[in-house]
């Protein structure tokens, strides 16, 4: 078989793809680490990581010969039959959380479309059909399925799609007061962010996590964290509710889960992961081989004490040189987050201009992300090396100072 190609550039996204996306003008076509090389044989450095996806940077060993091995051996069985990685995989993640049963999918969008149909069915079997209603927070985001989508806090997102799924109510996230107000005996659900993603890179404040989980706690309902963006060492922990000592009762993951390859997945305690009976619910691809074997090697290499003081490590290497940036030419007022998830959020007189930074940024051969149009978003690879950050700083420094100069 021959490995010649035809030739496609970025002019044939517009003849052949559903215009949903507004892609750069180049396209990466090889990856190394942190670094990434387009058509023209330009290499970027890359501070995007795939949207917090890939943990691990660009073809990392690991992940390549777990991979590669897989691959040799069997890619894909159904759920007719379990098999060894979905297995192994789903003991590391019990072994290291707080859960007791794992539910693998393909997708983020997937793993809380699983984690708000469970916690309905708890509710429902358990209190009766009544206990329905879901509580999540504005600005935030869980995923483009249509129930996904609805519960997401961003009506841009979920206007024109017909009828939206009912029972969902949102509340400004970080607000004690206005949770308690919203949630009653018909709350099965409170589903929360511990750190708003797409929102704004925006953490929750310690209290308002407790008092949610004590409110639950009050209510029978079930605390869902949606981890997808902040799951798997982003954060300087595996995940980011050990970070707060917050116990949610379901969590969803994907993202850095499967490095780059499509993986997601609920954890959960036995009494409720009971609810999900035989037949009640399903996906055909979820616990593939192929996706397994890539989250064990991913598993293996994040949860390991170096990779996440590392991590911590690094979020004051970026926060120290971002910090001085913002200062020296009065673009951002504040950068915040944790561990490798950060925002820098723009300062007044550059509001809404967060895709003129991501340009001004690709000039100068850096990738970067936005989370909503006030805020610049770093997502790199966690073990992504000192002197890539420091490159990469200082050509969004350059970018920073001939955005500034107009």
């Amino acid at each position: 078989m021959s490995a010649e190609h035809a030739p496609v550039a970025r002019a044939d996204f517009d003849q052949v793809m559903v215009p949903n996306y507004a892609p750069a003008a180049f396209i990466p076509v090889r990856g190394q680490g942190s670094r990434v090389w387009d058509q023209n044989g330009r290499e970027l450095i890359d501070f995007a990581g795939g949207i917090a996806v890939n943990v691990l940077g660009h073809c990392h060993p690991a992940l390549v010969g777990a991979l590669t091995e897989q691959a040799n051996t069997l890619w894909h069985v159904s759920n007719v039959f379990t098999n060894e990685p979905a297995l192994r995989l789903a003991h590391k993640l019990v072994d290291a959380t707080f859960a007791e049963r794992v539910f693998f999918c393909n997708s983020g969008a997937e793993a809380n479309e699983a984690a708000f149909k469970l916690a309905r069915r708890y509710a429902h079997d358990l209190f009766g059909p009544e206990k329905c209603e879901i509580i999540a927070a504005t600005n935030s985001f869980h995923g483009r399925t249509l129930f996904t989508v609805s519960v997401g806090g961003q009506p841009k997102y979920s206007d024109g799609f017909g009828p939206k799924i009912q029972g969902i109510t949102h509340v400004p996230y970080n607000d004690l007061e206005a949770l308690k107000a919203a949630i009653s005996d018909k709350t099965c659900a409170v589903v929360l962010e511990p750190i708003q993603g797409e929102g704004g890179v925006l953490p929750a404040d310690q209290a308002y996590l407790e008092g949610a989980r004590k409110l639950c706690d009050e209510h029978k309902a079930l605390l869902i964290f949606d981890e997808v963006q902040t799951g798997m060492g982003r954060t300087g922990e595996l995940f980011a509710y050990m970070h707060y000592g917050v116990v949610p009762d379901i969590l969803s993951s994907a993202k850095s889960l499967g490095g780059g390859f499509p993986i997601g997945a609920i954890l959960t305690k036995t009494d409720i992961a009971a609810h999900f009976a035989v037949g009640t619910h399903g996906t055909t691809y979820g616990g593939n081989p192929l996706a397994c074997a890539v989250g064990e090697a991913v598993i293996d290499v994040v949860n390991t004490r170096e990779v996440l003081d590392g991590v911590k490590a690094k979020h004051d290497r970026f926060k120290t040189r971002l910090e001085q940036i913002g200062r020296e030419y009065g673009l951002f007022s504040q950068v915040r987050g944790l561990g490798l998830l950060i925002g820098c959020v723009l300062a007044d007189a550059w509001k809404g201009k967060a895709k003129d930074v991501l340009n001004a940024a690709e000039k100068e051969a850096l990738m970067v992300l936005q989370a909503s149009p006030d805020v610049v978003r770093f997502a790199p690879s966690l073990v992504i090396e000192d002197a890539d950050i420091d490159e990469g700083l200082a050509r969004f420094e350059r970018a920073v100072s001939k955005l500034i100069q107009g």
